[in-house]
């Protein structure tokens, strides 16, 4: 493929990397995989306007993220610090937790002794032996009200309860991408079961994967886009390019934003800005990309809980888009009436629900209501 044609590519949204090969696919072909009239069975969703049910004497502020845990209950990260004044003192605790049905279960979180809450929360994950992690996102000249003048370079961990174990790195201390003790504005994380390692999206002040030790929080390894060695470039503004370079794109991660790794050991991250999906194994190594430079794409990443996790569902502007797993060809849109968007950050659940955190727009659940037949 010339230069000339990679730009036609580019122009048409979609571009998919495998190693160092380029596969271009065009209008016809992207419209073909966008829609259901293929042989795939796809998931069907409808919007549950129950859930959740917040109790009356709390206040929501922006809804960051959510995680679920092993018995499918649905843990949300908001952030109380962005309710106007007049609701500030009904805000609920960081942490709060509903059933699948969207009853409330138990809040908390906040500042206590021997961690440093993040300033402006943004990841939360239920891991396999149920340890509760977050982090956040704050930049020390973002100029938002009531936040501290501090980088959130930690990540910290505690039990279901709201017991403290573990803080890995600490506020204000990033020495960049270089820096194996402190993260800088991590945007998720997501545990690995079968070596208990913590791969982390380093992902508005550093542009790297960052894995460490889940018991001990001892580093191990890191890696940027396509496995290179990340690169500094810290900034607070976070703006989205008005145009995109011909071919694979930037070397740098830009804002790495969600990551999920299956349970075949692949590694999803989005790199949101760059508006692409990169597929590694647990070791760094670059598989292959999709791009899709239309549309605000890859903003969140979620897997389906299908035995072989068939489907990774990624952020899409206001849709969320359905991406075969393994090939990561979109195979189809999640649009349903009254939908929020494609999310801030999403979480999936056993029996295949879709809870969408969508910061200023609110949070949400997508029934699962079945597959579509074959076509």
């Amino acid at each position: 493929m010339n230069r000339k044609d990679v730009s036609r590519a580019v122009l048409a949204g979609v571009i998919v990397i495998t190693g160092a090969d380029l596969k271009w696919v065009s209008r016809a072909a992207l419209h073909a995989q966008a829609t259901p009239a293929r042989t795939h069975s796809l998931p069907i969703f409808a919007v549950d306007r129950a859930w959740p049910r917040v109790p009356a004497k709390w206040k929501l502020g922006d809804a960051s993220s959510f995680a679920v845990d092993a018995k499918d209950n649905v843990w949300l990260l908001h952030r109380p610090r962005t309710l106007k004044p007049a609701e500030a003192a009904m805000a609920a605790p960081p942490v709060i937790v509903f059933d699948t049905a969207g009853d409330f279960i138990r809040a908390w979180g906040g500042a206590g002794n021997g961690y440093e809450w993040p300033e402006r929360e943004h990841g939360i994950h239920l891991d396999y032996q149920g340890f509760v992690w977050l982090g956040g996102n704050n930049c020390p000249t973002n100029g938002l009200p009531g936040l501290k003048p501090v980088a959130d370079d930690q990540l910290l961990k505690f039990t279901q309860e709201g017991k403290f174990v573990m803080q890995i790195g600490h506020s204000n201390r990033s020495r960049g991408n270089a820096d194996t003790e402190n993260l800088h504005r991590a945007a998720d994380v997501w545990v690995h079961p079968p070596t208990n390692e913590l791969f982390v999206a380093d992902g508005y002040g550093n542009h790297r994967v960052a894995v460490f030790d889940a018991e001990t929080g001892a580093f191990k390894r890191m890696w940027g886009a396509f496995g290179n060695k990340p690169m500094d470039d810290d900034h607070c503004d976070v703006v989205a390019p008005k145009s995109f370079p011909d071919g694979p794109g930037p070397q740098n991660f830009s804002t790495v934003h969600a990551i999920r790794v299956a349970r075949d050991g692949m590694v999803y991250v989005a790199d949101r800005e760059n508006r692409r999906v990169q597929m590694f194994t647990t070791g760094g190594t670059f598989v292959k990309q999709l791009i899709r430079t239309a549309t605000p794409f890859a903003r969140d990443l979620a897997l389906s809980p299908d035995p072989e996790q068939q489907f990774l569902y990624v952020g899409d502007g206001d849709d969320i888009a359905v991406v075969d797993r393994k090939t990561l060809e979109i195979v189809g849109s999640i649009k349903v009436a009254g939908m929020i968007g494609g999310g801030h950050q999403i979480a999936t659940d056993s029996k295949g629900n879709i809870y969408i955190a969508q910061t200023t727009a609110g949070l949400q659940k997508l029934a699962f209501k079945g597959m579509s037949p074959p076509q």
